[in-house]
């Protein structure tokens, strides 16, 4: 290789030699990304939502194909975020698709070594009997004065980051209405 295509191979000699002084054109382009398309050029629609993450809001798109998620970005529009994600929003295409994420009910009976697939309804039936024996054994009607109290001290809540504004409020409300006193969200910690 000659020394002076050795020279225009580097995007800096390009740059300053050419027409592209500011180094935004085709001073920097280099073969191997000129047949590069954007993750997001085939997408079929595109879906604006809010990153799961923590209660600021930012806003994001979500790029679907063949009814699958295939990247999720920022959302320029966003008067919040205007595009930006933190680390953890930028990474939230994983929660969605990631080969870890759970599809099934699993559930490991007391002492079992080996977990089990459980269909859904007996699962939610299993979550409503134990909320409700938990609610009835710390159930607390009233103190040792005789003052009604009407709460129970069986249950707590302590919800997680990935849980959207409208999920922790109606988190709130039923456990509110369980007689639940200890109810925090990891967000606001």
């Amino acid at each position: 290789m000659g020394l002076r295509r050795l020279l225009q191979s580097w995007p800096v000699y390009r740059q300053v030699m050419g027409a592209d002084p500011l180094g935004r054109g085709k001073a920097v382009e280099s073969p191997s990304h000129v047949s590069l398309t954007a993750r997001t050029a085939g997408a079929d629609r595109v879906a604006r939502s809010v990153c799961p993450y923590c209660a600021v809001g930012c806003g994001q798109q979500v790029y679907v194909k063949d009814e699958k998620v295939i990247q999720i970005e920022g959302d320029p529009h966003s008067p919040i975020s205007r595009g930006r994600l933190c680390p953890k929003g930028s990474a939230s295409k994983q929660l969605v698709t990631g080969p870890h994420r759970a599809q099934k009910v699993l559930y490991r009976a007391p002492y079992a070594t080996e977990w089990a697939e459980l269909d859904l309804d007996t699962a939610m039936n299993m979550v409503t009997d134990r909320v409700l024996d938990a609610r009835r054994k710390g159930w607390q009607d009233t103190d040792a004065n005789g003052d009604p109290l009407r709460r129970t001290m069986g249950l707590a809540s302590l919800g997680g980051a990935t849980l959207d504004n409208e999920e922790n409020y109606l988190i709130k409300k039923l456990f509110t209405a369980l007689g639940a006193l200890q109810i925090e969200n990891q967000a606001r910690i």
